[in-house]
């Protein structure tokens, strides 16, 4: 099985992109930060995508493009199974963080590497944008988390407060861009 990684343009984004994309993801426990320390909490759900949800997920990845930022994309024979995308506009206090908005395996090609791969071809973009450090509102799933640990994120120093008002139950990290 081959994977071919590329940058997707503004006229690929479309609900069909994703015909063949399983965001399913059955979470039991999750990240909780209470009186200061992270703890992990039962709260079980599953998290699954609707039609609407890809139908706004569509418009945010062609604003990506639209100003300035990347989609990358992971195909299966043909079929996209992963993407990644980095917004054009850095953030924080001192414009150190490129934003790292989505990254998502399709449910039934995950563990073999598309994540980190996706991960890598983000910090080359990030780079080229003239960050320091990858900005990552990420899903406080154990799993999830593991994830970006074994990238090598960490908590962020700065909120964005933008996105803890929008997801106030996920984890704000940081990646150091060597």
């Amino acid at each position: 099985m081959s994977i071919e990684y590329r940058l997707i343009e503004c006229d690929e984004i479309d609900v069909n992109l994703f015909s063949s994309f399983v965001r399913k993801q059955i979470v039991n426990y999750c990240w909780r930060k209470i009186d200061g320390k992270w703890m992990i909490k039962s709260d079980p759900f599953i998290d699954d995508w609707s039609e609407d949800d890809y139908n706004f997920l569509v418009k945010c990845l062609k604003n990506t493009v639209k100003y300035g930022g990347r989609v990358l994309g992971a195909f299966i024979d043909g079929k996209l199974k992963g993407f990644a995308s980095v917004e054009g506009i850095l953030l924080g206090t001192k414009k150190q963080y490129a934003d790292l908005s989505c990254i998502h395996v399709s449910q039934d090609v995950r563990r073999m590497g598309i994540g980190s791969r996706l991960f890598e071809n983000v910090i080359i973009f990030a780079k080229k944008l003239g960050a320091e450090k990858l900005y990552i509102s990420a899903h406080s799933a154990v799993e999830t988390q593991s994830f970006y640990k074994a990238m090598g994120c960490v908590e962020a120093a700065e909120y964005i407060k933008e996105h803890t008002q929008k997801e106030p139950f996920d984890c704000q990290l940081e990646y150091y861009l060597e």
